[in-house]
């Protein structure tokens, strides 16, 4: 009875969806309030009914109901609870409702703390995610069914989880990297509201950036935890093998970067106003983009579901009509929405239009790479593979040039600059940098790596120059005092993710240039040493888990002669679907990680055995929690705390929404 509600539940969410998509959006082309002010119940239902739903496929689960076709080839009786329940989102059926249901949430966040809008943007935005949770909700019913049945053939237990899957990082990687992916539906959203009204300001810049910075940085926040996943999970000791799903979620993220230094100039300036809504457009079709990808079945991936080629044809067709549609809407009222704001070629405004050139392009060489080997397999022109060659030669320049824009950018003036200024505030934080550099290359004599001087040198001049617009910002020069007034949500983001960013540039080239790895045969009492590192073998054993056997292997790590660390790696074989599992053993620390991964068994007392040191691999996970973090601070900046009583806002908003 359990899976009927569940369905009857996504039946009435999609009836509603469709009303959500059609009374708003009528009532604002008639101008009737009564049908706009329906937006957000409607958006309220959808939320229930896509909740109640997901609540009863998840006791489908926690109840081991192995009738319920995903259930049965999903979970097992012997999984834990946790793992049950988030088996929920392990499969394509469950996590497209976790999908519906996660973009259910935002409607019904958009609907709450929207209500000083203008009622008719406020329609408007409501209707489109409509539309878009209208797609998912068909696609779920018509092609992926998560309750359907099989009965009468119920098996006694099911198929078990993925083991990959049963980890407490895969609780958790999938919610935030949807939370992101579904959350660039919301500017998607306003831009396509704005674009029927034919008019944008910075109102609606200000609408929308709040909700964009919130969903890039759970974006940012899934991404980094879907590579701290793979990194101890996998057993390779890899953070990004440029996987064509890790590219789809990639590429909404370097998209999203643009959007949220585009929104900024929009708003504080009236700038960039056709561009940005452009970005909006293709951020979210990008995230689609990734869904065909994902579900589809045309890419081989970890992180890829089974093929079915009547889902990727729905998906292909959704996002067909999504990507037309917008951007036919934009080609027809994009000329009356240009920006008519003068600004020099010396100025902020110029180097975020720098910074968004360089992120644009960044997508582009990263979509490429992804797309070409399988256009070429669709015509029949060849096998193809591109791999991280291609995309370490082109993506890491570009991400170079960036960076000393970003160290100049935030102290650099609106309107109007001068190059003079402009060579001093690059220049002064520049050659402090450059001498610490310089300092490395005679320390380090032979050993000199150039890469990671240039590496210190980007990620210092970014540093510096953050720290730079702090100081300029809290010293008042009153009897030296300083003042941390002037430190807004939004200054305080903006600082912790410039910050993030330079610690994940360094980390990363450190760990890729001096990564230090050994594969070896050891048995009990034999030591092997990896830079000043001795690890030991002390002994081998077998521990039971809940529904595995783990054949163990405790090292002891040393020192100078020091006892550092204890470190147990395991081989696991579950017992259901008898797959045999890597768990490394890791002793992280704030400058390096040592990392040792059990291969196969050699003989009865020896295994095959990685040791791997891996410096400020750690730098890389903490710059992207910066990232994040930072982004969702800029959330409380009190401007848009504040936006229900500033009436002129709402009255600009008003006349840009009309007509």
């Amino acid at each position: 009875m359990i899976p009927e509600l569940g369905h009857v539940a996504l039946i009435i969410a999609f009836v509603l969806a469709i009303g959500l998509a059609v009374v708003p959006m009528w009532g604002a082309a008639r101008r009737d309030v009564a049908a706009m002010n329906m937006a957000p119940s409607l958006a309220v239902g959808v939320t229930v009914f896509v909740a109640v739903a997901f609540a009863l496929l998840a006791a489908s689960f926690l109840q081991d109901d192995f009738s319920v076709a995903v259930v049965a080839a999903n979970s097992n009786s012997l999984l834990p609870p946790i793992f049950k329940f988030s088996a929920l989102w392990g499969n394509h059926e469950g996590s497209l409702l976790l999908w519906v249901l996660i973009l259910s949430g935002w409607m019904a966040a958009v609907a709450t703390f929207s209500r000083g809008l203008p009622l008719v943007m406020v329609a408007r935005v409501l209707s489109v995610m409509g539309m878009v949770a209208v797609g998912f909700l068909a696609f779920s019913l018509l092609t992926s069914n998560p309750f359907e049945r099989l009965l009468p053939n119920t098996p006694l237990d099911g198929n078990d989880l993925n083991p990959l899957l049963q980890d407490p990082g895969l609780i958790i990687h999938p919610p935030l990297l949807y939370m992101g992916y579904v959350g660039l539906s919301v500017p998607f959203a306003f831009a396509i509201a704005a674009l029927m009204g034919g008019r944008l300001d910075a109102s609606w810049a200000r609408w929308s950036r709040p909700w964009t910075n919130v969903a890039w940085g759970f974006l940012s926040l899934g991404i980094m935890l879907g590579s701290w996943w793979a990194y101890y999970e996998l057993g390779w000791g890899g953070w990004w093998f440029w996987d064509p799903v890790e590219n789809a979620s990639f590429m909404p993220w370097l998209m999203g970067t643009a959007l949220v230094h585009s929104l900024a100039a929009t708003e504080k300036r009236g700038v960039f106003r056709s561009w940005t809504v452009l970005l909006a457009i293709f951020a979210f079709s990008l995230s689609l983009l990734g869904t065909f990808l994902v579900r589809s079945g045309v890419l081989t991936s970890v992180h890829a579901f089974a093929a079915d080629p009547e889902r990727g044809l729905f998906i292909l067709i959704f996002l067909a009509l999504v990507v037309g549609g917008s951007l036919l809407l934009y080609a027809l009222r994009a000329p009356s929405v240009a920006s008519r704001v003068n600004y020099s070629g010396v100025s902020r405004e110029s180097l975020l239009m720098i910074n968004n050139l360089v992120f644009t392009v960044s997508t582009i060489v990263v979509l490429l790479g992804t797309l070409f080997p399988l256009i070429m397999d669709a015509f029949s022109l060849g096998k193809y593979s591109v791999g991280p060659p291609y995309f370490n030669a082109v993506f890491v320049p570009l991400m170079a040039l960036v960076m000393p824009f970003m160290a100049v950018g935030p102290l650099s003036r609106w309107r109007e600059d001068t190059t003079r200024r402009w060579l001093h505030e690059l220049l002064v934080p520049g050659l402090g940098v450059l001498v610490v550099a310089i300092v490395l290359a005679f320390l380090g004599s032979d050993d000199f790596n150039l890469w990671i001087a240039f590496a210190v040198l980007l990620s210092g001049w970014v540093a510096l120059g953050v720290v730079k617009d702090l100081w300029r910002r809290i010293a008042t020069g009153v009897d030296g005092g300083l003042t941390w007034r002037r430190l807004t949500p939004s200054f305080i983001g903006m600082t912790l993710a410039h910050l993030g960013f330079a610690a994940v540039v360094l980390g990363a080239v450190v760990v890729t240039q001096e990564n230090e790895e050994r594969d070896l045969r050891m048995a009990v009492g034999d030591v092997e040493t990896l830079g000043a590192y001795r690890f030991e073998l002390m002994s081998l054993g077998q521990q039971a888990g809940p529904n595995y056997l783990a054949d163990q292997a405790v090292f002891e790590v040393r020192l100078d002669q020091e006892l550092i660390a204890v470190l147990v790696p395991e081989k696991r074989r579950y017992f259901a679907s008898g797959q045999i599992m890597t768990e490394a053993a890791i002793d992280a620390r704030l400058w390096r990680d040592l990392y040792i991964a059990l291969g196969e068994p050699i003989g009865e007392q020896a295994w095959a055995v990685r040791l791997q040191y891996k410096p400020m691999v750690r730098w890389l996970w903490l710059g992207a929690l910066m990232i994040g973090l930072g982004a969702l601070v800029t959330a409380f900046d009190r401007r848009y705390r504040s936006q229900r009583s500033n009436v002129t806002a709402a009255q600009s908003g008003v006349a840009a929404v009309a007509g």
